[in-house]
């Protein structure tokens, strides 16, 4: 069947859809840091508890993509990226209400990262369905707003925040609102191309004549891709980049705050590292063009190393920290492409949803443990030196499996 422009809609619309649905995440999760030092001077919470917030809510977000994704699949994107607006929305709004750790806990950490674990993933198998001429760039697209709205979010909820009239309390009132609205458009929006259809135009390829011997060759099942030593080695890799990355989107803005910077030169950080987070996810594709991606990958984690290291002395000047903190964005950015692709490419298309939907809950299980323990032994030593030291040793442990793991052989009939 090809295009009926009649009866279709234009493409371009899940396209924009799967940006405004991830720029609602991004909102959600990447700006946390400047809710620190405000809710530390008016409850006198912990780093550790403020991050524990954080943590919850990053933990619920990364558990609930592998359900939401079925549930797309069954009833459709639309219902489930609406209902997760309705959730995400409702839960940043109650936090603005709070008067203790629990309830920032259930409000911010439970029902927003439910809402936003609902919003995440079903644009990103929608879109790629309805440009198979572009998938990779529709992919890149449908991720680019997580970049996009901590860029927005970190100086607007900065200067809400510091705003005379107002305070952290109305960066959830209006933000929550707002967000809310955003995932809701997205997803009436949001919907499958009709069975069979195709852009104008485009055919899909054909086997080569004489590729007998390939028909040979299958993709692995999601079971046994499961039962691979090699892809819990990759689970492992994402765990450990993800704990770094998260670690520092969790505690950077408190870093400089802590190193005398002002609110906005801290906030500047966070927007840098949002620009190039958002940035990489897109022109990664044309470096791993150019170099492969078990190359692309290892360089990408070597320079996390170095970016973690540079990290606390560059807290005291507010270029520094931006050039920096742009480094980390652009390389913690990189895996939302490099990760999904390198399953692609050990295992095969066919379980690629269910494949990639189990690996994204390391990201899940690592924004749980990063912001907490980069909290914790604040609290603990009284600076982020330790760290983000932490964060670069788990950085080392990726770089090495990401070096030394090769794809699995191929499976036959």
């Amino acid at each position: 069947m090809t295009e009926d422009k009649s009866k279709v809609m234009p493409r371009w619309i899940p396209l924009f859809m799967g940006l405004l649905s991830s720029t609602t995440c991004g909102m959600l999760l990447y700006a946390w840091s400047v809710f620190i030092k405000p809710l530390n001077t008016e409850f006198g919470w912990t780093r550790a508890e403020i991050a524990m917030a954080f943590a919850i809510c990053c933990l619920v977000f990364g558990l609930m993509t592998f359900p939401a994704g079925r549930m797309s699949d069954k009833y459709g994107p639309r219902n489930v990226v609406m209902i997760g607006g309705l959730i995400v929305g409702l839960g940043f709004v109650l936090s603005g209400f709070i008067q203790s750790k629990l309830q920032l806990y259930v409000t911010y950490g439970l029902i927003a990262g439910l809402g936003g674990g609902l919003i995440y993933l079903p644009p990103i198998a929608t879109a790629p369905k309805w440009w198979p001429d572009r998938t990779a760039l529709a992919t890149g697209f449908a991720v680019v707003g997580l970049g996009l709205g901590s860029f927005l979010m970190g100086p607007l909820a900065t200067w809400i925040i510091t705003h005379p009239a107002m305070g952290w309390r109305y960066v959830f009132w209006y933000c929550g609102v707002a967000m809310g609205l955003m995932a809701i458009v997205a997803g009436f929006f949001l919907k499958n191309p009709p069975p069979g259809w195709k852009p104008a135009g485009w055919s899909p390829p054909t086997p080569p004549e004489g590729a007998g011997l390939a028909k040979a060759i299958r993709d692995w099942t999601h079971e046994e891709t499961k039962k691979d030593p090699k892809f819990w080695l990759l689970y492992l890799a994402y765990f450990c980049g993800a704990f770094a990355g998260l670690m520092v989107i969790g505690h950077i803005a408190g870093h400089g705050r802590d190193q005398g910077l002002t609110p906005m030169e801290a906030a500047g950080a966070v927007s840098a590292l949002a620009f190039t987070n958002a940035a990489t996810r897109v022109l990664s594709g044309w470096f791993v063009d150019l170099i492969g991606i078990r190359i692309y990958f290892g360089v990408i984690f070597c320079l996390q190393v170095a970016g973690m290291l540079l990290l606390y002395p560059a807290g005291s000047v507010y270029l520094a920290l931006w050039v920096v903190a742009a480094l980390i964005g652009w390389n913690y950015g990189a895996m939302f492409t490099l990760f999904p692709a390198t399953t692609l490419q050990f295992y095969g298309p066919t379980a690629q949803g269910s494949n990639y939907g189990l690996l994204f809950t390391a990201w899940g299980l690592a924004g749980f443990a990063g912001p907490w323990v980069g909290g914790w032994l604040k609290d603990i030593t009284g600076t982020y030196y330790v760290p983000f030291i932490c964060a670069a040793v788990m950085c080392a442990v990726a770089t090495i499996i990401i070096f030394t793991t090769k794809p699995p052989e191929k499976k036959t009939y």
